[in-house]
Formats: structure tokens, sequence, C-alpha cells
């Protein structure tokens, strides 16, 4: 019998965990796992609750819903996988971890294309049987190749967008249309180390860590709410290009790491920080 997930936000209140999980109790439901949290700053609840059991899906979420304090969100998820298309630029340290966790199935998720500015990775993606779609930002304007962006990625109707290193500023009419459904990595020294060759200035800074931030997408640039952080050490002896390769493989870490917890329905939004149920 697969497992199901019970998703839980609402306002704080005593007898929040008892009434949820007797309310599956007396569904014939059985609890396997269950997570809470009460941010105090903002007084929600939430609460991820896995459980096994023949329930009808909608009554369990009517019955729930009916029961807490409001306003209150409630979703059922059957943890299948999700349906996702990635965007690159020419880097192809990301795409081909990701690209290559997909086809040994290590995350719960179906890469449905991948489209880029550039058509650099098309081959190395065509050896994965993924569509490839180049869209060229060259003497077009943002909105025209967000366009033809969109044209590519929407009749495959996927629920997230993974971005892979994709160097391109998406415009906020773009991330609306999937509002907290894109996923970036990049590295962690923005602001610190803004703009061209930044690990050649932190090569001149003397930094002792090397790290990337994987998070969601909203209007401000690089200002979403983080997901994963990550970092790896480093010291004297690491040059620019030795520092450069570190960076790279903790992008890879940080985002397989952030999408496994997203598609696993383990991550919670509040405000502008989120809650995640590791």
């Amino acid at each position: 019998m697969s497992a199901q997930l019970l998703l839980v936000e609402c306002p704080d209140r005593r007898g929040l965990v008892h009434g949820v999980t007797g309310l599956l109790l007396r569904q014939g439901c059985n609890v396997i796992s269950n997570h809470e949290f009460v941010d105090h700053e903002t007084a929600r609840f939430f609460m991820r609750t896995e459980f096994t059991g023949e329930a009808d899906a909608d009554q369990i979420r009517r019955d729930t819903l009916a029961m807490l304090p409001q306003p209150a969100t409630v979703r059922l998820s059957s943890l299948a996988p999700r349906r996702v298309a990635v965007l690159c630029s020419r880097e192809h340290h990301c795409l081909a971890d990701l690209v290559v966790r997909h086809a040994f199935g290590e995350i719960n998720a179906h890469i449905l294309a991948v489209a880029s500015n550039y058509a650099d990775l098309g081959e190395f993606v065509g050896k994965f049987g993924l569509p490839f779609h180049a869209i060229s930002h060259d003497d077009i304007s943002r909105d025209e190749h967000e366009q033809r962006l969109l044209e590519a990625i929407l009749p495959y109707d996927p629920e997230y967008l993974v971005l892979a290193k994709y160097m391109r500023i998406l415009s906020p009419q773009f991330v609306n249309r999937f509002p907290s459904r894109i996923i970036n990595i990049h590295h962690s020294f923005l602001p610190a180390f803004a703009g061209a060759k930044p690990y050649h200035q932190a090569f001149r800074r003397g930094v002792k860590i090397i790290g990337a931030t994987a998070h969601f997408v909203t209007e401000g640039l690089d200002q979403g709410p983080i997901i994963v952080q990550e970092v790896l050490p480093v010291d004297h002896t690491h040059g620019p290009q030795d520092l450069a390769q570190a960076g790279r493989e903790v992008e890879k870490l940080a985002l397989a790491r952030a999408l496994k917890l997203v598609f696993e329905d383990r991550v919670f939004l509040c405000e502008n920080r989120t809650v995640i149920f590791d």
C-alpha cells in the first residue's frame, strides 16, 4: 500500500496535532511519519503527515479543512514524480548532474525537456533521450525571447522549472506564471562578490569556504526564499580555478538536495523563509 502525504498550514491553536492525526485514525488510516512546526513570529502552524490507508482523499481534505482555524491550506500528495523542465545556458555541471540522477531514478521527477539560450549542450542532452530546445536571445527583446521560451516549455505542462545555471534574468511576468515553482542555483558570493569573475575576487580576499545557495525565484533578483545552502572548505593552496571547481561541486550538491526536498513535499513557505521537514 503506497503512502500519501497530508500537508497542512494554518494559524496555530492548541490540539492541532491531536486533531489531524485523530481524524486520520477515524478514517482508518495509519500515520507512519509526522513532523510539525510553529513559527512564532507569524503564529502559523505547519504539518507534514505521511500515512497509509484506503480512505477517500477528498473526504480527508474536506474534513481536515473544516476542523482547522482559518485561513488554512490543506493538500494531499501521492508523492508521484514531479513534472519538470530544466533551463540552462552553457555551463554543463548542474545539468549533467541532474540528467544522470534522472536516468538512474535518484530524483522524484520526470525531466520532460531541457531549454537553453545556447545550442552548446544539445548533443549532450540528446544522449539521454530528452527533448532539447535551443532558443537564442540574440537580436530579440527579453519579452520576445521569453515568449518563445514559453511556447517551447508550456506544451509539456511542467509543475516546476529548474534553472541549472540559466544565465538570464527572468522578467516578473515570466516568474509570476510559475509562483513558487522556479528553483535556481547560484554561488553564495552574491552580493559580496557581485559582478564578473567572482572566484578571482574570492581568491584575492582569501576566502576559506566556497558556498552555493538553492532558492525559489521571485521578482527580486536572488531574493527568493532559501531552500538549501552548502559549503566546501578551501585554503591558501586553492587558486581561482580550484575555487571555481569547488564552486561547481557545491552547486551540484545544493541543487540536488533542494530538488529532493521540494519534490518530496518537505518544503513549506513562510513569508520569505522556508520551513523544511528534512
